[in-house]
């Protein structure tokens, strides 16, 4: 059988320089999106030594629905500041996509550098209300089924086709609550009764407000802003049908399809990064990316990590960009997801130079 081909080599090389996101916030709920993003936005600037004015451009990520109001991204500019003016662009979704955009903006020259940041105020409404907005308008969302609920029928799905039981989802829920134990950014979330069958509490994430940015440059302006970058060797994104009753909810060939276009297939991967908010997507994740017992899915990552909405594929890309600037991973794998049972998908490969 013939090696699986690799992506082409894209025309120019892209790197994440800086990375932060916020800590813990008790008051959050009383914290507007500006007030949130501000501290996100100087230490990631910081960090690559730059300031607003110096980037050449700008994509944010985030949700009106979630927000609950029209065009709340233009608050969120207030951040960034409204002098000098920006370049800027604005994606009606998850981070993840957002750095996408940004990524595919630096690979066509017309920039140098980029600041991607995105933000979730989870604490605004009822979440597993709001994300019913997600699903079809027509024939899904009148009957409001929640994302707990939805992510139950993906449970079961995998527990009636043989490929999971409730055993390998608490042992998921374990191993992913002791590796984040005395994180600064961890939220608990303990064992407890039934949610929706077969979900316990264990299972679902916390819900919690968030913001995380990253700065991108290219070729020899990322080398200069950092010792150590986290190149980009590829990345693709996919979105799954939407409509639950078209596909096969213990697979995700979106996902499988997005590492094979990222080249992720094509060396080894020593550790990844997952969105996987329920411990049921975490086995659905690691089945369609290959990813075997021997793949180290970090502390941070995983299934149960806190999860401020739209800003959590950026934070697990973030992190996996971390890693590798400060030595701790030569490559790694950063999957973020969004949407019902896994219904946008983007896989982005990271790589760091050898010291």
């Amino acid at each position: 059988m013939s090696a699986t081909p690799g992506p082409p080599a894209p025309p120019r090389e892209i790197a994440v320089v800086a990375f932060a996101q916020s800590g813990p916030l008790p008051d959050s709920a009383e914290v507007s999106e500006a007030e949130l993003l501000l501290p996100v936005l100087q230490d990631a600037l910081g960090q690559a030594g730059l300031r607003a004015g110096e980037i050449d451009f700008t994509c944010s990520g985030s949700s009106d629905y979630l927000a609950g109001r029209a065009f709340s991204f233009t608050m969120a500019l207030d951040s960034v500041g409204a002098w000098p003016p920006i370049a800027e662009s604005h994606v009606e979704t998850d981070g993840a996509w957002a750095l996408y955009e940004a990524w595919v903006k630096l690979l066509t020259g017309d920039a140098e550098t980029a600041l991607v940041y995105a933000y979730g105020k989870s604490s605004s409404g009822e979440v597993r209300d709001v994300l019913t907005r997600q699903l079809d308008p027509y024939y899904l969302a009148p009957l409001w089924p929640d994302s707990v609920a939805l992510a139950a029928l993906q449970a079961r799905a995998l527990i009636d086709a043989g490929a999971a039981d409730e055993a390998a989802l608490a042992s998921v829920a374990a191993r992913s609550r002791a590796d984040a134990a005395g994180g600064p950014r961890t939220e608990p979330a303990p064992p407890g009764p039934y949610v929706v069958q077969p979900l316990r509490t264990g299972d679902c994430p916390p819900v919690t407000d968030g913001a995380a940015a990253v700065v991108l440059a290219a070729g020899d302006t990322a080398r200069r802003l950092c010792d150590r970058p986290a190149w980009i060797r590829g990345m693709n994104h996919r979105t799954e049908a939407h409509a639950l009753g078209v596909r096969d909810l213990t697979d995700s060939p979106s996902t499988r399809l997005a590492a094979e276009r990222a080249g992720a297939f094509q060396q080894p991967v020593d550790t990844a990064e997952l969105h996987a908010p329920f411990t049921s997507q975490e086995i659905v994740l690691r089945r369609a990316l290959r990813l075997d017992d021997g793949v180290r899915i970090t502390p941070s990552g995983g299934a149960l990590a806190a999860n401020p909405m739209m800003a959590t594929g950026l934070i697990r890309i973030g992190e996996a960009a971390l890693r590798i600037r400060r030595g701790t991973s030569r490559r790694a794998l950063a999957h973020a997801t969004s949407g019902p049972c896994l219904q946008q998908n983007l896989v982005a490969v990271l790589e760091g130079e050898p010291r």
